[in-house]
């Protein structure tokens, strides 16, 4: 099973796209660990919104299109891990490990996890 773990952050919160070089490391470590488990397909994060990032938005049959920065928006996808998984529960626990690489730097933090749909069984 694949899931997709999304984290969004406070695009206005001191540090969230700075990261300092304990949190870098700690990164390191967990994405090392993941990739020797053999569960991480990919994984990346993103720049802000103010860095070369536009939106597309379809509402009601009329398309916006607008620049970055998004500033009307609080909590912004900031990165994304791929992950292959025996189950939910493993993806969970993979995510809430994640989790812990923002509390050591008093980040707030959203993981979403969400299974990858895999189509009709060929």
């Amino acid at each position: 099973m694949r899931y997709m773990l999304m984290h969004k952050l406070d695009e206005d919160q001191p540090g969230t796209f700075d990261p300092s070089p304990e949190f870098i490391e700690r990164m390191g470590a967990f994405v090392g660990e993941a990739a020797q488990a053999g569960v991480l397909l990919a994984g990346e994060g993103l720049l802000k919104s103010s860095k070369e990032s536009g939106r597309i938005t379809v509402e009601k049959g009329r398309t916006t299109v607008i620049d970055g920065p998004f500033t009307e928006t609080k909590e912004l996808i900031a990165g994304f891990a791929l992950l292959e998984v025996r189950s939910k529960d493993e993806a969970m626990e993979w995510a809430k490990r994640f989790v812990d690489l923002f509390i050591a730097d008093g980040i707030d933090v959203e993981v979403d996890v969400r299974r990858v749909n895999e189509g009709p069984a060929v």
